[in-house]
Parts: C-alpha cells; structure tokens; sequence
C-alpha cells in the first residue's frame, strides 16, 4: 500500500486549517476596513442647514431679529453660520441658515450652550409672544469627498 502524502488525512486537516484561517482573516480586515470607512465618516467638519418657516407677513421681524441680535449671539457660543438666505419668491416665508460645526457632538455643545444664555431666553420669549415662527426643519448633513466646501 502505497502512502500519498497529499492524500493523508492529516494534511487535508492541515489545508482546512489554513483555509479557515484565511477566511477569518479576510473577514476580519474587511471588517476593520469597513470601521476605518465609518470613522473616517464621522471625521471633519458637519454642516447644518436650519429652515426657518416664518408666518406669514412675519419674515421681516424675523430677519430683523437674527440681523440685529441672534446672529450675535450664535457667533458668541461659535456657531459658525455661513450665509443667511431668504427667497426670492414673495409667497416663500423662509429664512434659511447653514452653520459649519468641528463634529455633531460640538454643534449640540455650543446649541446647549446658547439655549441657556439669558439674551437669547429674552428673544425666545418675544419670539413666543409675537409667535414668528410656524416652524423649523433642520438637517445635519456631511460634504462629500468632491466637494468644493469642506
């Protein structure tokens, strides 16, 4: 009887081994690649774009306010805002704000922050009096790789 050396029991044991090992491995780098993709997402600067929906006949007491004085007291807890933006359309009441924030985590440090600030409780209570806002839609959003704002 004539012994294959490629045929033995142990080798085949050996092979599965290796394969198993591999596949482990290859799994674990994609996996460890895949987290690295994810905190790499999670890195750099996210921007917030705030619509601002002002009753109607209202939008000038709004842009009044935010010219006048919120704008002051975003820059004080640094909220950085890019650009303030209202609509060309005459039936359009929005007042459209984009801030730039280090990480999620720092926009709601600075927005906790300003919310507690006494100036800025004036102006939500005059804001509740005169009831200027019918409401707000806010999106937290991320720049892509390609584009020209980071």
């Amino acid at each position: 009887m004539k012994s294959n050396f490629l045929n033995s029991k142990y080798i085949r044991r050996l092979m599965i081994g290796v394969s198993v090992l591999w596949a482990v491995s290859l799994v674990t780098a994609l996996l460890l690649y895949s987290n690295r993709v994810n905190a790499d997402a999670d890195a750099g600067p996210v921007f917030e774009l705030r619509v601002y929906h002002a009753v109607p006949g209202k939008l000038w007491l709004m842009e009044s306010r935010f010219r006048d004085r919120t704008s002051k007291i975003l820059a004080r807890h640094n909220l950085q805002v890019i650009g303030y933006w209202i609509s060309d359309q005459q039936s359009d009441n929005s007042f459209v704000f984009l801030l730039r924030h280090e990480s999620r985590e720092e926009a709601k440090k600075n927005w906790d922050a300003m919310r507690a600030d006494p100036e800025f409780q004036q102006i939500g209570k005059e804001e509740q009096a005169e009831r200027t806002l019918e409401k707000a839609d806010i999106t937290f959003m991320r720049a892509t790789d390609f584009s020209p704002i980071k």
